[in-house]
């Protein structure tokens, strides 16, 4: 059975301006959620499922679905605020929605194979997907055997400024073992790469350091260990306004549980993706590269 490529689409991103999975930044006027989606195509992935918000189904499917088809199926599932589970009403000062995990748990319905979670405005590299496609396509892969691309700290730093990522523990089996989100990651004036630690000391960080940059892969089993957290989460955090439900969350809770194990996937891929605008013209650039190398065609769909 095929994996499925579940893709995050739900979070305009508030601090670019506008529906940024929906600006073309390629040669030919591709999203960055195009290449993810050709990507998993020549990966083995066999469905796409995207989870946005009901407002904005009219320009998705215009601008975005119209393009796969006959390429891959494709599927929409919307995640919305009052999407809670029985008992649980949305308190009367909630705005923001309930984060990553609980945009993975709309998928349930549309999912029941082993699955990839990827952001839609991050670029991961042909690599990252195709380590991801094997690892999922694997006909002996069991109920709680999870995996995440790890990609190498180098390859995520930006030249522009500091950035934050989830640093990885791994143990000698290759299996995750924490993550612990640094701040402050950048390049020194040596282009050594440093972080600021929880004393505000300056450490050095290994360039091959693994550092997870929201890229997993689950089977079906998640969803329910989902839900099971989710009304955990709700209970404990339901009135305070701003708290979301996180996937690396959930997978610290699993890991300790002994419930499940994430294997960690190495991959020489670049990560990157426009948080601000001031980052577009430095993917649009690194987007062109690709296609002049021959990494990706012209005309992709």
């Amino acid at each position: 059975m095929k994996p499925t490529l579940f893709v995050l689409a739900a979070g305009m991103g508030s601090r670019y301006g506008g529906l940024k999975q929906l600006d073309g930044v390629g040669p030919q006027g591709q999203t960055i959620m195009d290449y993810s989606i050709f990507d998993a195509i020549r990966a083995g992935f066999g469905k796409v499922v995207f989870v946005i918000r009901k407002d904005i189904e009219k320009d998705f499917r215009e601008k975005i679905l119209s393009k796969y088809e006959g390429k891959i199926p494709v599927e929409v599932v919307f995640q919305s605020i009052d999407a809670l589970p029985e008992g649980f009403t949305v308190p009367a000062d909630r705005t923001k929605p309930w984060g990553t995990n609980h945009a993975v748990l709309m998928g349930e319905s549309a999912i029941h194979e082993p699955f990839a979670v990827i952001n839609a405005d991050d670029f991961y590299g042909r690599d990252a997907f195709a380590v991801m496609g094997k690892y999922l396509s694997d006909e002996n892969l069991k109920p709680g055997q999870y995996a995440m691309v790890g990609f190498r700290v180098n390859n995520t730093v930006s030249e522009n400024g500091s950035v934050s990522r989830g640093v990885c523990g791994v143990d000698t089996n290759g299996n995750l073992t924490d993550v612990v989100e640094r701040t402050a990651i950048s390049y020194d004036p040596d282009h050594n790469i440093v972080f600021t630690d929880e004393n505000g000391r300056q450490q050095t960080i290994a360039p091959n350091t693994p550092v997870s940059m929201n890229f997993w892969g689950f089977t079906p089993d998640y969803f329910s260990y989902s839900g099971r957290e989710f009304v955990k989460f709700l209970n404990e955090k339901i009135n305070v306004p701003k708290s979301e439900f996180f996937i690396p969350t959930v997978i610290d809770t699993l890991i300790h549980s002994g419930e499940a194990s994430v294997k960690v996937l190495d991959t020489d891929s670049r990560w990157f993706g426009v948080t601000y605008p001031e980052d577009r013209p430095g993917v649009v650039a690194d987007l062109a590269a690709l296609h002049a190398a021959g990494e990706y065609p012209d005309k992709m769909f």
